[in-house]
This record gives C-alpha cells, sequence and structure tokens, in this order.
C-alpha cells in the first residue's frame, strides 16, 4: 500500500487525510504545530495515523508522495529535505482534482477572488445546480470529493495552492487582478508571483474559459506574452469590450455571452463600489457562460448578502461607522476600501508586513484620514511612511484597544476602518480572528 504523507492539518489537511484514505492509501499526517480538536477528532474518527507538535523526518520522507499544506513556504526545512530526495509534493487541489469529473469553476487575483467566487457560487446555488464552495474559501475541496456527490465546484484557488498544481485543469478559470501580495514568499520578486498566478490557465484547451480584467495593467500586460489556449472573457469599467464579456456603458453593466446581452442598472447590484463592480462582471460572465438563465444571473447579483470581513458593516456607535475590512491582507486591498467611504475616516492599519509599498495609498490617506491606530507588533514602516501625511498616529496590542482609540477620535459622521494591509499572524491567528475580535470589542462599546 503506498503511503501519502500530509503536511499541515488544517482545513487542506484533514480534507487531504479522508480522501486518501478513502482511495485506498495509507496515509500519515504529521503537523508542527498542534492540530485543532475538530480536525483531530475527524482523524481519529478514521483511524488515521497522526503527530502533532513533530516532524517524523525519516517517516515523512518515506512516503510517495507529499500533500502539503498551502501555508508551509518553501523555505521550510521539511519541504526543503523533501526536495532533495525529489519526492513528489502537490496541493489538497491538484490530489483531489483526480477523483471528481465535476466541472470546475477556478477563481484566483490578488484582490476580489473571495467575494467573486461566493457571488458565482450563490448564483449558481439560486439556479438550483449541485454546486459546492470549496478551496481557498469554504469548506475542503479534497473532503467534499470525498464525501458528496457535486456536479459543479467554485473553487477559490490561492497562489500557494497554484504553486504545487500541475496536471489540474480548470473548466473556467478567474484571474480577478493582480497586484504585489506576498512577495515574501516569492524572494520579493513580482514575476515570481504573476507567474504563480498565471498557473490558474495550465492544461486549458480552446473549449475552456478564461475571464479576465482588461482594466488590470499587470493581467493584459502578461497575457500578450503568453499563448492562451482558453476562450477569453474580458470585463472592464473603462471601455466598451467589442468580443463576448461584459463592461459599464453609463450606469449599466452589460454581459455579452453567446451574443445575447444581460443589462442591469448598477444600482440593482448587491454589491456596491468600483471594486464590487468587477467582482460582478466576473461573476455575471462566469454565470452566462454555465448557460445559466439572465433572470436568475441578475437575481443572484442583486440579492447577494457579501462576505464576511470585507468590507462589512460592523454596526455604528453614536453616529460613527464601523467597516470591518479584516480581509484587506495587501495595499491593493486596502486602496479598493479607502478609495470606497467617504472621509472623514480614523484608520486601523497594521500587522505583519509582507514586503508592502505604500505609496499608492498617501493621496487617499491624506484626502480621507484623520488618525491612524497601528495594530501590530511593529510599527516602525507605518510611522515612518506615513507620519507626515496624517498628524494623529497611535498603536494598539488588541483589537478592543484599537477600536477604543479609534472611537475616542472620532465624532458623529466618521467612519472607523478596519483594513490592515498586512497579515494577521503577529496578534492574530487569521484575518478571520481580527475581523471577529473588531467587531466583538465594537458591540461592547
Amino acid at each position: 500500500m503506498s503511503l501519502i504523507t500530509i503536511l499541515g492539518c488544517g482545513e487542506t489537511g484533514y480534507g487531504a487525510a479522508v480522501l486518501a484514505q478513502k482511495k485506498g492509501f495509507d496515509v500519515f499526517v504529521s503537523d508542527a504545530g498542534k492540530i485543532k480538536k475538530k480536525y483531530k477528532d475527524v482523524l481519529l474518527h478514521n483511524e488515521i495515523d497522526f503527530e502533532e507538535e513533530n516532524h517524523d523526518l525519516d517517516r515523512i520522507l518515506s512516503a510517495e508522495l507529499l500533500i502539503k499544506s498551502p501555508g508551509i513556504p518553501d523555505s521550510a526545512p521539511i519541504i526543503q529535505e523533501a526536495k532533495k530526495k525529489n519526492l513528489a509534493i502537490v496541493s489538497d487541489i491538484e490530489f483531489a482534482a483526480k477523483y471528481t469529473k465535476a466541472k470546475k469553476i477556478c477563481v484566483t487575483g490578488s484582490n476580489g477572488k473571495t467575494t467573486t467566487a461566493n457571488l458565482i457560487y450563490h448564483i449558481m446555488q439560486k439556479a438550483g445546480l449541485r454546486v459546492a464552495l470549496v478551496g481557498n474559501v469554504g469548506k475542503s475541496f479534497a473532503y467534499s470529493v470525498a464525501t458528496e456527490e457535486i456536479d459543479y465546484y467554485v473553487l477559490e484557488i490561492s497562489s500557494f495552492q497554484l504553486d504545487y498544481m500541475f496536471n489540474f485543469k480548470a473548466d473556467i478559470a478567474v484571474l480577478c487582478n493582480i497586484s504585489p501580495d506576498h512577495l515574501d514568499r516569492y524572494n520579493n520578486n513580482f514575476q515570481d508571483y504573476i507567474d504563480s498566478k498565471f498557473r490558474i490557465l495550465q492544461n486549458q484547451k480552446p473549449e475552456d474559459a478564461f475571464v479576465f480584467c482588461q482594466d488590470d495593467n499587470t493581467s493584459t500586460k502578461e497575457i500578450q506574452k503568453r499563448n492562451i489556449k482558453a476562450s477569453t472573457y474580458a470585463f472592464s469599467i473603462k471601455k466598451s469590450i467589442k468580443e463576448e464579456g461584459a463592461f459599464t456603458d453609463k450606469n449599466e453593466i452589460i454581459i455579452n455571452i453567446n451574443k445575447n446581452k444581460l443589462t442591469m442598472n448598477i444600482e440593482e447590484l448587491a454589491l456596491q463600489g468600483k471594486h464590487n463592480l468587477y467582482n460582478s462582471m466576473a461573476a455575471g460572465i462566469s454565470s452566462r457562460l454555465l448557460d445559466i438563465r439572465k433572470d436568475v444571473v441578475q437575481k443572484g447579483l442583486s440579492d447577494f448578502q457579501g462576505v464576511a470581513h470585507r468590507l462589512e458593516n460592523a454596526g455604528s456607535v453614536q453616529g460613527v461607522s464601523f467597516i470591518n475590512d479584516s480581509k484587506a491582507t495587501n495595499v491593493n486591498a486596502t486602496w479598493y476600501a479607502l478609495e470606497s467611504i467617504p472621509k472623514p475616516l480614523v484608520w486601523i492599519v497594521g500587522g505583519i508586513d509582507k514586503g508592502n509599498d505604500y505609496e499608492s495609498l498617501k493621496p487617499l490617506v491624506f484626502e480621507k484620514v484623520k488618525a491612524i491606530i497601528c495594530l501590530g507588533k511593529d510599527n516602525i514602516k507605518l510611522r515612518k511612511e506615513f507620519g507626515k501625511i496624517v498628524e494623529f498616529i497611535d498603536e494598539a496590542d488588541s483589537a478592543e484597544m484599537a477600536v477604543r482609540k479609534a472611537f475616542a477620535l472620532s465624532i458623529s459622521g466618521d467612519t472607523v476602518l478596519l483594513s490592515p494591509a498586512c497579515a494577521s499572524f503577529d496578534l492574530f491567528e487569521n484575518y478571520e480572528d481580527r475581523g471577529n475580535q473588531f467587531k466583538k470589542a465594537v458591540r461592547e462599546l
């Protein structure tokens, strides 16, 4: 019986373990940290062998295949040892895709991918399709493949997962945009990160679809350098798309697929703001490519409830509005947040800087931000970048402290925006934990 080792037992790892066991492999799960109880219970219930807070190097490297958690960097000693042995390493998505014939709608990008994937999933549900939302959002793709009969998968896929995908093929590939992010994992080389994102197109054929943002300069420049085999569908808010795709005309959004136009008023869209226009167009194109009826697509785009931690209304206290944008873990995401919210703002920012260049934010910060609260362990760079632009900068080492300080600096009509532009792992478990603690602190004011 072939041995598969699974490194990391979070949402991706436990699902891969269950699927591998179901497919007849000998499975060993290894996590250098402590495994959460909910995942450990699944392993115990399925009698899957595992270790936590340790890596048994000899046993790990005796496997024929290693399935790696996307959170483990290539620089990790265990990955370096596996590569020395030429051990095959794949992502959970690459592994699971071999065991399903379901159609795969795959979404990646630096910003907007979670909202776009959720929008597509929402519309497909309204159409009555047997669909699951999996990957970097929703539930484990591998666990779903192991336990459900599904006809369509909507997958949000991160660059870290794409790096270890080789034979996988997307039926519909959506690239929302590309801006510098995670450069600490890509040798501070933007092109390496771009190349990672474009792996979403690998193995596609002419009958497959590639949906992309015509207004994203990085994406369009890269497309010109590549031989794209899939049929392409662009979306834009800056110019008309003459071929099939989507664009805006005055106050209308036009989605043209199969020479059949869907037109709706921008005010009808559930998600407002420039960035959400892009997300809605990408979701609309994908849905129409699946032959979902225009009225169903229109209804889905107009009644979607939004995504937690992405420009989420966290409440209002004494006329001060609180917005939870904890999912904004890079500069470009925070740019969209600052651009979409009227002044005056108290901005909560900070965490683990991933090689951020804050230059693009400075005009918006100068125009809109009255005070900054730095929420992180090391705030030297933020103070240096914005100290001459914003008169008042303070620091906080908890969400509760950040909310209280921001509220004290606000008056009725102001907005307190949590949009960190940084990873959360210095003070929080993840961006969800950061956002949830922020919302809890607002409720307790």
